[in-house]
């Protein structure tokens, strides 16, 4: 198991709730795989105005967070369809 914890912003945890259950699943097992293995990989940084967050892709859903590296945290903002998830950072 990774050191890395992960937390949820009111957001991000009001975006799952409003999730169907198989959706919200695939999206928890992801994230606890990512949290699990998170030493291991690139993050994937995003640009412009998102460049403090990083996203990760589950199927046609974005999970968009913000790593606190000295925490060894990853803190989940948004998680929406990839169509719409960059419109509520905004």
């Amino acid at each position: 198991m990774g050191r890395w914890s992960l937390g949820f912003t009111r957001s991000a945890e009001e975006d799952l709730a409003q999730l169907d259950r198989p959706v919200r699943r695939r999206i928890i097992d992801k994230l606890e795989w990512l949290s699990a293995h998170f030493d291991g990989i690139i993050p994937s940084a995003l640009h412009a105005e998102f460049r403090e967050f990083y996203k990760l892709r589950v199927g046609d859903w974005r999970v968009v967070y913000k790593i606190e590296w000295r925490k060894y945290s990853i803190m989940i903002c948004y998680i929406d369809r990839r169509d719409r998830v960059y419109k509520k950072g905004r």
